[in-house]
């Protein structure tokens, strides 16, 4: 005859696997897409008050740097610490912040040489969206992003040349910048 549990270990049992699943959901629930905020555009309002709105008007984008050249190119300004996309007639179409490394490329006019879908970084950190570009004083320099979305850490004396973006802006450039696709650094 079969022993029987006791219901104790049927209820430890079912709790344990109950939170098992929780756990599994969370952390893939952690490494799919966030959710952006939708902004929403103001409502007209049938009071016949006025609305003063404390928030001040969105500033313009800056302005993509002189000299960057012409056509399909990615633009990185080592001074602004900013990255554009730019299409094939001259329009910029996305820019953002991104994080230099210690060793900056010189200005000039460069290519998209290799890509790598994702590696550990000289620093330490995963990272992904690995596109390189050029090498300065014999470290490669290449655009890439965290995998967990984080900044980089101190340097502490290394010589790094990633360009470190944020997560949803490394996936834009990677899937704007194919191999050959121009970069134009300026100052």
């Amino acid at each position: 005859m079969a022993a029987r549990l006791p219901t104790w270990a049927w209820v430890t049992g079912l709790t344990a696997g109950a939170t098992a699943v929780v756990v599994a959901l969370a952390i893939q629930a952690d490494h799919g897409p966030r959710p952006t905020a939708a902004t929403a555009k103001p409502k007209t309002s049938a009071s016949p008050r006025v609305h003063a709105s404390a928030a001040p008007a969105p500033s313009a984008p800056p302005a993509l740097p002189d000299g960057s050249g012409t056509g399909r190119r990615i633009v990185y300004s080592v001074g602004e610490k900013r990255v554009w996309m730019v299409d094939a007639t001259g329009k910029a179409t996305r820019t953002f912040a991104v994080w230099p490394g210690t060793v900056s490329p010189l200005p000039g006019r460069y290519s998209i040489t290799l890509r790598t879908q994702s590696l550990k970084g000289s620093d330490g950190v995963e990272i992904e969206h690995v596109m390189y570009f050029t090498k300065t004083s014999g470290v490669n320099i290449a655009f890439s992003n965290a995998l967990d979305g984080s900044s980089p850490p101190p340097a502490n004396g290394q010589k790094l040349g990633g360009v470190r973006l944020h997560k949803e802006d490394g996936a834009a450039l990677w899937a704007f910048g194919d191999r050959g696709t121009r970069v134009a650094v300026v100052k």
